[in-house]
């Protein structure tokens, strides 16, 4: 699965996103904006965005965040795929790609997790 992640800025002069970044994606239910918002959160910077939700934002063959958001954990992780000027393209890894990401302790996993010693694999 493939999402548009919106929103994220040059921040201190630094792009947030690199090609093959770990993104860590969090449902945010009482969002008063959507409630089937996820933000997006990298390593360094904190929340620097959100999954795109509306047609004029998602990019073709992306999914939206309404249509991911019962499809994931309350906490998960994608990895960026393509960046453009504002906004990025990055796939939800799938159980193996999480399993790989969670063995190797260089992984920005064990960084933005708020739980790193209980990652596991979704079921």
């Amino acid at each position: 699965m493939f999402i548009t992640i919106l929103a994220f800025k040059n921040l201190h002069g630094e792009k947030p996103l690199k090609l093959d970044a770990i993104v860590k994606l969090v449902k945010e239910p009482d969002n008063k904006y959507d409630t089937e918002a996820i933000a997006c959160e990298v390593r360094y910077f904190g929340k620097i965005g959100y999954v795109a939700n509306s047609t004029n934002t998602v990019i073709k063959g992306c999914m939206s965040s309404g249509r991911v958001f019962d499809k994931i954990d309350d906490e998960y992780f994608a990895k960026v795929k393509f960046i453009t000027d504002n906004n990025a393209i990055a796939k939800i890894l799938s159980a193996d790609e999480f399993i790989e990401e969670i063995e190797n302790p260089e992984s920005d996993v064990h960084y933005l997790s708020e739980n790193p010693s209980k990652l596991e694999a979704p079921h």
